[in-house]
């Protein structure tokens, strides 16, 4: 199934592309690449790994509407329950299609992500982002998982970029996260899913060009829980029981 998903997911990234090639006076395509070198996978102040991980990605983009296909590559997996050292392995690939306008500065992004996860249940969610182009950038997405989860999560976040010599860009952002009876987030102290404020993350990124196309960005975030809820529930779900977290690393791109 999950290699029938894979097929899908390129097809639809080749269709998009081939579009933008077969209609002239059309919006052009655009795309990217990029690779993560982090000290760990931390999704949503989840800690999913017990080393150092390896995260690429590859986007498309004509006009509004975009695909992307992003893997996290474990190099220290081990099986629940074992006490022997791990071995690398992808542990998750994820598919997204977005769609995007603005209006004024107004931007509304409508988005659906396939989680395909190794060991555990796929997931599914679609989610809705609003953001403004003002100061300090403000964004608030909401996700709803309508498959393993049955719930929804939101997330408020803020950032501002300092434009530095040689145009290196260092941006400074923010967010904190709500649970809304979402059972991927976790389960609380009673073995319940729960409705509360879960975690919060602050980071701090460098980017640095290397040509038009290629950047280097070094990149570090701390982040922690928010509720009595979500430090259960973080703490359950995380790989070593953390449940606040410092992790960092650096990020390669490529634009075309």
């Amino acid at each position: 199934m999950k290699s029938q998903r894979i097929i899908i997911a390129v097809f639809v990234l080749i269709s998009v592309f081939s579009a933008g090639n077969v209609y002239a006076g059309e919006p052009a395509v655009s795309g990217s690449a990029s690779v993560d070198i982090m000290s760990n996978y931390i999704w949503r102040g989840q800690k999913l790994s017990n080393s150092w991980v390896v995260q690429p990605a590859v986007g498309i983009t004509y006009g509004g509407f975009g695909a992307s296909i992003w893997g996290n590559y474990d190099s220290d997996r081990s099986e629940a329950g074992s006490a022997s050292s791990g071995h690398g392995e992808f542990s998750e690939v994820d598919f997204t299609l977005t769609y995007s306008r603005s209006f004024d500065t107004l931007t509304l992004t409508g988005g659906y992500i396939y989680y395909a996860f190794d060991g555990a249940n796929d997931t599914q969610e679609v989610y809705l982002t609003a953001s403004y182009n003002t100061l300090l950038s403000p964004a608030l997405t909401v996700y709803y998982d309508y498959d393993e989860g049955n719930g929804a999560f939101i997330v408020a976040s803020a950032g501002h970029a300092f434009s530095l010599p040689k145009d290196i860009l260092l941006k400074l952002s923010a967010y904190a996260s709500y649970n809304m009876r979402n059972k991927v987030m976790g389960l609380n102290d009673d073995g319940d899913r729960f409705s509360n404020f879960y975690n919060a993350e602050i980071s701090s990124s460098l980017t640095i060009p290397i040509t038009k196309a290629i950047s280097i960005t070094p990149k570090i975030a701390y982040s922690f829980p928010l509720s009595g809820d979500a430090k259960e529930a973080i703490g359950s779900v995380s790989d070593d029981g953390r449940k606040d977290i410092v992790y960092g690393g650096l990020n390669f791109a490529l634009s075309f």
